[in-house]
Order: C-alpha cells, then structure tokens, then sequence
C-alpha cells in the first residue's frame, strides 16, 4: 500500500487527469441514465443502499476475474485476456450506465490497492476506459429499450466500439506510452509483435494494433456479449430483487 500511495505521489498530475475522466464518463452515463428514465416515465432514484451493496459485489467479482488474465498465441505478452467485464455488463444491464462506470473504477482501484500498478497507472487507465467503452453504449442501448434485441443490438455496438476504440488508443496513446516509461525504441516494442504474429508488418504499428490489439478486443466483446446475453435473464429477477424489473 504504501508503494502505492509513493506512485500516486510521483505521478499527481495523471493520477488528477485519470479522475477527471473517471468524473466525466460518470457525469456522461448519469445524464444518460436519467433522459432513459424520462423516456421511459420512470421516477426512481439512480442509486440504492442495495444497489450500492450489489454494485460492491459486482465490483469485487470483476477485480477477481482482472487478475486471472492470460496471453494470446497472437499478441505479445503484455496483452492478455481477462473477463472482468462479464460481471460490469450483466450489472450495468441491471442496474444502468452510471453504475458501469462505478464498477469500472472500483474494479480498478481495488486491484490497485492488492495488487500495485506496474505500469504507472498509464495500463490501469487504459483498462477503465477502454472497458468503459464496451459497457457504456451496450448499456445506454438498453436503458433506453429494455427488450432481447436492444440487448443483442447494445453487445454487437458494445463490442465494436470498443474493438474501433481500443485499437485507435493503443496506437495513438498507449503504446508511445508504454515506450517512453520504459525507455524503450518503439521499433523494438513493435518488434514484439512481428516475432510472433506474421500479419504484423516490422516497424508498423498500424499492423501492430490491426493483427494483435483488436483481435484480443474483438475476442474479448464477444464472449463476455454472449455469456451475458445466455445468462442475463435467468439471473434479472436475483440480481432486481427490491428493484423496478
């Protein structure tokens, strides 16, 4: 803990910039929530002492599956496979897009707080955001038209988004990023991939992010779209318990 609060200390101004983001995204999906809910002629508060529990629980469960991550055969090994999003989505399918964002962040500083940073927070961010842009249009989909096909209609929108998202944000941000706090030649890092990728063009990090990032994004949106979807309705009525269905 106390090496985390030394990297909170020495990086205050992402640390602040992370916030703000977090703040705005929240700000982005309550707005959201509140014109389905108008929409709909609903008049019930956005949160609960239960759905605050439940969003806990959810949270937890999330930062769980976070740390059981895995590489794939196509990426180097800095990318990995983690469902962590199963839990955010069937809770954000629950409960609304404010408390996907909510369970995003928990999920975060939670692992934070077991587990450290070991990326100077630039990883632990991309990981909110570029979950926030999975959960967050399959969710506002489906606030707005709670039926099968939004639901279907949100994960497919849901899973592009942040397939288009994910793999723009690794060329644009992450990987620079990733090669200066590592004082590394970006030509090396991208050497990483055409090791083991042949669709990756050496030197291309065009290539790079096409053949390794959205592939494992793609991957990623579609089976946890799918779980959810095969498991969401038989689980509502737990998980609503005490809530409008």
């Amino acid at each position: 803990m106390n090496d985390l609060f030394t990297e909170v200390a020495k990086n205050a101004t992402y640390v602040l910039s992370f916030f703000a983001i977090i703040i705005a995204l929240f700000v982005a999906a309550l707005f959201l929530e509140k014109a389905a809910q108008k929409k709909n002629g609903i008049n019930e508060p956005i949160f609960s002492t239960r759905k605050v529990a439940m969003i806990g629980m959810f949270s937890a469960i999330a930062m769980v599956l976070h740390l059981f991550d895995f590489p794939l055969p196509f990426a180097p090994g800095f990318y990995k496979l983690d469902f962590s999003e199963l839990p955010i989505l069937i809770g954000t399918f629950a409960f609304g897009p404010s408390a996907g964002v909510m369970m995003e962040f928990i999920k975060i500083l939670l692992k934070l707080c077991i587990k450290g940073t070991s990326t100077a927070f630039v990883g632990d961010l991309a990981n909110f955001v570029i979950g926030c842009s999975f959960v967050l249009p399959a969710s506002v989909i489906y606030t707005f038209h709670k039926n099968k096909k939004s639901a279907v209609l949100g994960c497919v929108i849901g899973t592009l988004c942040m397939t288009v998202f994910g793999t723009a944000f690794n060329a644009i941000y992450l990987l620079p990023a990733f090669a200066t706090m590592f004082h590394m030649p970006m030509e090396d890092l991208l050497a990483m991939g055409s090791a083991i990728n042949p669709l990756v063009t050496e030197g291309s990090i065009v290539s790079f992010v096409i053949a390794c990032v959205a592939p494992l994004n793609l991957i990623k949106g579609a089976s946890v779209s799918l779980i959810t979807l095969l498991v969401y309705k038989p689980l509502s009525p737990i998980i609503k318990t005490g809530h409008r269905k």
